[in-house]
């Protein structure tokens, strides 16, 4: 039988493929442009075109008798948050509780990522203890949450293990808070440490031992300096999450506020969208100035 050897030609299916496929070979910026098309229009049209909306309906203001928006500019929205003390309050205690749930997430994710990453030698036992950590991640926000609740409210679990000792829980509040939060937000921060500390060649940790160097100047010395973008990766994760958070704080926070708090407020029950509009500004500063801070510190080129 013989065969077909006839060319395919520009109409067909396959010679229209190679045409487009020519095309793009000889213009680059074509294809990069394809490339990126879809992404850059989820990024500028919805994310920044919805926060330069918010931005600019933080200068507008609401009819306190008809409650319908004034879209004139004034910044009286941000005098209130300026000049009101509970809202200056309210905003060091949210960046206090994003930096301790940070350094308790560092605390805790070094060790446990270093023993899976170098301690332990058996793959299972390694897989099986980052499956452990990440398994939080599995079950949904609010029943973590109500789990913790269960922990610290009056006559929970954490007062009926001290009841034989004679003490007493912290019951809801602020140390809930940040208990409950550095919980939630340990997988992002052992997950990066973990992978840093894979990379890190078991021959530097031999040649610190043969020159005599004892464990914990070891760990000082070449393990933390190259755990440094890792750690810096995981406390972006931590931070950020922890300023936006306001679910948690209404199950195990009691009467403490956070920043968040004060959007979702003026959203939902004040019905005041400008000032709340103003106010998620605030998280977005500390955001950036955080992350300027960090890239002086040249910790994200090595990431």
């Amino acid at each position: 039988m013989a065969l077909d050897t006839t060319t395919p030609t520009a109409t067909s299916p396959q010679g229209s493929s190679r045409s487009v496929s020519g095309f793009l070979y000889r213009h680059p910026r074509v294809r990069l442009a394809g490339l990126l098309t879809a992404p850059l229009f989820w990024l500028v049209v919805l994310y920044l075109g919805s926060l330069a909306i918010m931005v600019l309906a933080s200068f507008w203001s609401t009819d306190s008798f008809t409650g319908s928006l004034v879209k004139t500019p004034t910044l009286e929205n941000y005098q209130t948050l300026f000049r009101g003390q509970v809202y200056w309050v309210i905003a060091a205690r949210t960046v206090g509780i994003a930096l301790a749930v940070t350094v308790i997430d560092m605390v805790l994710a070094v060790p446990l990522a270093f023993m899976a990453a170098k301690v332990v030698r058996s793959k299972r036992i390694r897989y099986a203890i980052v499956i452990a950590v990440t398994m939080p991640l599995w079950a949904g926000y609010l029943v973590k949450g109500y789990a913790m609740q269960t922990l610290f409210i009056n006559n929970g679990v954490i007062d009926w293990i001290l009841e034989p000792l004679g003490l007493k829980g912290p019951g809801l509040g602020l140390a809930a808070v940040v208990f409950s939060l550095a919980y939630l937000w340990l997988p992002y921060m052992v997950l990066p440490v973990y992978a840093g500390l894979e990379r890190l060649p078991d021959s530097l940790l031999e040649a610190s031992a043969d020159l005599g160097a004892s464990a914990g100047h070891t760990f000082r010395s070449v393990v933390l300096p190259m755990l440094v973008p890792s750690l810096i990766a995981g406390s972006i994760f931590t931070f950020s999450l922890t300023l936006g958070d306001y679910i948690m704080v209404k199950i195990v926070g009691g009467t403490t506020q956070m920043w968040a708090n004060v959007i979702y407020d003026n959203v939902g029950v004040a019905n005041n969208l400008p000032l709340a509009a103003a106010a998620a500004l605030f998280p977005i500063t500390v955001i950036v100035l955080y992350l300027l801070a960090v890239r002086r510190t040249g910790a994200l080129e090595n990431l």
